[in-house]
């Protein structure tokens, strides 16, 4: 989807080719993530993110503030109005673009929030990085970067898609380039012109290589470690691993290249994929969080309920085409009805799959002990190869009961804390905003629309400062500690480097009494062995 969408995209404001594009575009992606690893993809997020920030903040506050046809929300709330008159919405309250009353919006956001359970649940690369960050971090960074994270869709859909309704007149969109995502940069080309386009080749290109690479990190850990280091060669050390895991990044990337490609030669645009990968993915969902939520699930309910679902999920879409429509093509089973009926049949058939194998089987009563044995792997030849030394050789230094007593109680109040917050998020996000606004068919006033407009605007502003000023703020240890050893490693000096030890304030690093300290003189050497 993101190399569907993206090259289409660049197809449009480059005119490079879209079969050219679906391949150049992971080029960049699987360089600095074999190079940077889990950490290149974290810094590259971080820019990445600033920069998608900063051109949609140039888009809403050039329709909202400065266009010459646009320009104040009131002037954008008129051009809807007379864009609702000249082609009415069927299906919408008063056939207004201003309403959240819609028949198609209702049967898409049940589409969404299904397929949306399926990436979320699903994506390693959430995992990947809950891992990575300490436990105390993980919790406070995902629920800071979840209500950041609705002010893009939010404010950027409805700026764009709005003002390409306000500004498209008689020249209309084709359904066609509706449904490839080409809205974003049409708007932005009759916002902004030729800088619209180059903001938005730019903001699209930031976006699919920032997810691109956290997706070659994903598959590439899931292979190497959970498949390649599990049953074909457990024996297998740091560079065997490393080998296989900037394999298993190349090979995929060209495998997606390829089924991009073939997607465009089919007629297959990003609408059509967003719609159709919860009835592809969704039939884990319910499996998968069982597996973490409830001990009496068996191997076999695990197992087998998730292609079930998709088989279940594929015959429900494809029936309901073929019945309502007749024939089954591109057009027909990419309509609404059909993706409605593959995806709720994906989400809850699972729902009927499990009890039933467990009640067949027998509860597995998995005591989840086997989660605590993580099997590390030795990094030594790798560490030595690159001529640096470990932080921590795994299974050198363990964690001593205190620390394991302490993370399991910081573990145990997030854990309440997430509940909590989930049931209030996804009560006030699902039900208390949009469906009073959906039963009661209210239809925008100006006043109400320019709050809308304001709300947003401001909610960006926060989201500016939770994930590009906060996380500054947060890592400024870590920063000064970077930039000084950087700063020795130029004149020639050799920073002190500790082993299995925290940075400290006056040292880059501070002996913790289990190690002694590399790359030091032969003084400094002998202080550090008495010291240990």
């Amino acid at each position: 989807m993101l190399l569907t969408g993206g090259s289409a995209v660049m197809t449009s404001l480059t005119g490079v080719p879209t079969a050219a594009a679906c391949f150049l575009l992971p080029i960049g992606v699987v360089l600095y993530t074999l190079f940077g690893g889990i950490k290149a993809t974290f810094i590259t997020d971080y820019l990445h993110t600033v920069v998608i920030l900063v051109v949609i903040f140039l888009f809403a506050f050039s329709a909202y503030a400065t266009n010459a046809e646009l320009g104040s929300p009131s002037k954008v709330y008129d051009a809807l109005v007379a864009a609702s008159q000249r082609h009415p919405v069927e299906g919408n309250a008063e056939g207004s673009y201003l309403t959240m009353r819609s028949k198609e919006g209702g049967i898409f956001w049940i589409i969404n929030l299904v397929g949306n359970f399926g990436t979320v649940f699903l994506d390693n690369g959430y995992y990947n990085k809950a891992i990575a960050a300490s436990p105390v971090h993980a919790f406070p960074g995902y629920v800071i970067g979840g209500i950041c994270w609705f002010a893009i869709p939010w404010l950027c859909a409805s700026t764009m898609g709005l003002s390409a309704l306000a500004l498209e007149g008689s020249n209309r969109m084709s359904s066609g380039d509706v449904t490839a995502g080409l809205v974003l940069p049409f708007a932005a080309v009759k916002l902004l012109g030729y800088s619209g386009a180059v903001a938005t080749t730019l903001m699209i290109f930031m976006a699919v290589t920032s997810a691109f690479s956290a997706q070659l990190i994903a598959v590439s850990s899931i292979f190497t470690y959970d498949i390649y280091a599990a049953y074909i060669n457990p024996s297998a050390k740091g560079k065997r691993l490393v080998w296989i895991s900037h394999m298993s990044c190349v090979v995929y990337s060209i495998i997606m290249a390829g089924f991009a490609t073939g997607l465009y030669y089919a007629g297959i645009g990003m609408g059509y994929l967003y719609l159709l990968m919860g009835v592809i993915i969704s039939s884990a969902v319910f499996p998968g969080a069982m597996t973490l939520l409830w001990k009496g699930q068996n191997r076999i309910a695990a197992a087998c309920s998730p292609p079930l679902g998709l088989a279940v999920s594929l015959i429900a879409w494809l029936v309901t085409a073929k019945k309502q429509y007749g024939t089954l093509t591109v057009d027909t089973t990419g309509a609404n009805y059909p993706m409605l009926a593959g995806n709720v049949a994906a989400l809850l058939s699972p729902v009927i799959f499990v009890p039933l194998f467990t009640y067949i089987f027998g509860p597995q009563n998995y005591d989840y002990e086997s989660m605590r044995a993580i099997r590390k792997v030795d990094d030594t030849e790798v560490a030595a190869e690159a001529h640096v030394d470990l932080e921590l050789v795994p299974g050198e230094m363990g964690p001593s009961q205190d620390e394991s007593e302490e993370e399991e109680r910081l573990l145990n109040r997030s854990a309440l804390y997430a509940r909590t917050l989930t049931v209030f998020m996804a009560f006030a996000f699902l039900i208390l905003w949009p469906i009073p606004m959906y039963g009661s068919s209210y239809v925008f006033s100006r006043k109400f629309f320019t709050g809308w407009v304001v709300v947003g605007i401001i909610w960006l502003f926060v989201t500016l400062f939770g994930v590009v000023v906060f996380p500054l703020y947060e890592g400024r240890a870590s920063i000064v500690r970077v930039v000084r050893m950087m700063s020795l490693d130029l004149v020639g000096k050799k920073p002190k480097v500790y082993r299995g030890t925290k940075a400290g304030a006056d040292d880059v690093a501070t002996p913790s009494g289990v190690a002694t300290p590399t790359n030091l003189g032969e003084k400094d050497k002998k202080a550090s062995e008495r010291e240990v």
